[in-house]
């Protein structure tokens, strides 16, 4: 599998009011790490790779024609944190499956994120 459906924990609303919640992640090519190092918002702000890198591999939010850095940028940090774990996991696993510790029973379970963005309580 070389994409991941996921859902966000809150969702980016768009100039209309509506907010797009779930999506697609594909897997990064080395060229995706490679290409932003030469980007001047990168050279300028280490930080900002984040957002191109998230803008390069989710290939679908809601009904939005084009994942851009701009809606990348407007993301809250919920969703932001969401999606890097999400980045991180499968490209270092090729799963979107999370062996965790339960921190109440000490048991380990596997966590789905593609299931877990949604269960994040909002405000």
């Amino acid at each position: 599998m070389t994409e991941f459906d996921f859902e966000l924990p809150i969702g980016f609303t768009d100039g209309n009011g509506v907010v797009h919640k779930t999506g697609r992640m594909r897997l990064a090519t080395a060229y995706d790490e490679i290409a932003p190092l030469g980007d001047a918002r990168v050279q300028k702000n280490d930080a900002y790779l984040a957002i191109l890198l998230l803008s390069r591999v989710i290939t679908q939010l809601g009904n939005l024609p084009v994942v851009t850095t701009t809606i990348v940028e407007n993301l809250f940090i919920a969703d932001m944190t969401y999606l890097q774990t999400m980045y991180r996991q499968i490209n270092e696993t090729g799963k979107s499956i999370l062996p965790l510790i339960c921190p109440h029973c000490a048991q380990p379970h596997d966590v789905d994120l593609t299931l877990l963005g949604g269960s994040v309580a909002t405000p």
